[in-house]
């Protein structure tokens, strides 16, 4: 046991590349992945505060992650290659080196475990091929769509949903343990999809509350598993529109609103899953009588739509015309002052209002 702890402590320390190859005893395959990845970082971080082009940087930072990456893989290869101990009936270690790997619950569990760091390998090891590349195909292909997308837009925007392949990650990570639990038992596995997993659980009226938690990390995509579909829409475009609209018009100022729509998600989430199965969930808006609102939709998408005309198309062509005006300039520099304060205004305009409605209601009440 102590070599199969040593194991996964050594995998855990190569988070750090080069650090679990120098703990396993493979002190100059660690200082060199150490060396490489850390040079390569820091030369491109030299070479881009010198040549003051950030490109430089980030072909850096991919270069850092691909040393990362092949240093997990070769350190994995290796531990999986690593013979079992054979352990003495007075409890003592005999010498294996000359011995051949035995297969045991023990080590079987911890080969799938060490897999499972790249998702989607510990399922081929248990022979799930279907399952495994469902994880495979959803982690690396939602990373290559994200980096793709943020290529083409040139927005830093889309790299905040990165933080869904952590989630991506733990899930492979504890069905692969749980699967390996269930083999071990006895139990029969069946080699099926997520997407299979899911529709097979609506058709039986159950949904995995393990699931649920895990997909309500991202706003809105734990309540529409659990089949509230208007609320985690809603909560979804909310999240997703605020990114946007706040990077394209550059309000910095109301960036805290991101972090407080994405707890409120979380925790409201995490109160509907502690209630399922207990009592019937109610498909209720986040914003009651949204069709009520279309007009102010309506007023905004136009509103959008006039403001890429206006700076993409009028304002350049009038740059061009009589650059002694600087509209471009002006329209960067004050443009979103303008917004925020326009906001704030209509915002404190709108609760004095909502406030004086509510007192005159109340007194009304009161006198009939």
């Amino acid at each position: 046991m102590q070599q199969q702890r040593n194991k996964i402590k050594g995998l855990f320390l190569n988070m750090i590349p080069g650090a679990g190859h120098y703990y396993m005893g493979r002190r100059p395959q660690g200082i060199v992945y150490f060396l490489l990845s850390f040079g390569v970082l820091f030369m491109s971080f030299l070479i881009a505060m010198a040549e003051g082009d950030e490109g430089i940087l980030a072909l850096g930072v991919i270069g850092f992650l691909l040393l990362w990456i092949l240093s997990m893989i070769h350190l994995v290869i290796k531990l999986l290659q690593m013979p079992t101990p054979i352990v003495a009936p007075d409890g003592s270690m005999l010498d294996f080196s000359s011995t051949m790997p035995v297969k045991t619950e023990d080590n079987e569990r911890v080969h799938v475990i060490l897999l499972s760091f790249i998702p989607g390998l510990g399922h081929f090891h248990m022979g799930l091929m279907q399952r495994g590349l469902s994880f495979l195909i959803s982690f690396f292909g939602f990373m290559t769509v994200m980096l793709f997308l943020a290529g083409i837009t040139s927005s830093d925007a889309f790299l905040l949903l990165f933080g869904v392949l952590p989630v991506i990650w733990l899930y492979c990570m504890f069905d692969a343990v749980q699967l390996i639990h269930r083999k071990q038992a006895g139990e029969m596995l069946v080699d099926r999809t997520l997407f299979e997993e899911m529709e097979a659980g609506r058709e039986e009226g159950r949904r995995s509350k393990v699931l649920a938690t895990l997909l309500s990390a991202f706003p809105g995509a734990g309540q529409m598993y659990l089949g509230l579909q208007k609320r985690g829409l809603q909560l979804m475009l909310l999240f997703l529109g605020s990114i946007y609209v706040m990077d394209l018009l550059r309000l910095t100022l109301l960036f805290f609103l991101i972090p407080v729509i994405w707890f409120y998600s979380l925790f409201d989430g995490l109160q509907l899953v502690s209630r399922y199965g207990r009592e019937p969930l109610q498909d209720k808006p986040v914003i009651e009588g949204f069709l009520n609102h279309q007009g102010w939709l309506g007023a905004v998408l136009m509103c959008l739509g006039l403001y890429f005309i206006v700076v993409n198309v009028a304002v350049p062509a009038i740059d061009i015309r009589f650059p002694e005006w600087r509209l471009e300039y002006r329209v960067n520099e004050y443009f979103k002052t303008i917004v925020v304060s326009v906001l704030l205004i209509g915002g404190g305009v709108k609760l004095m209002t909502g406030s004086k409605n509510n007192k005159g209601r109340k007194g009304a009440g009161g006198q009939s």
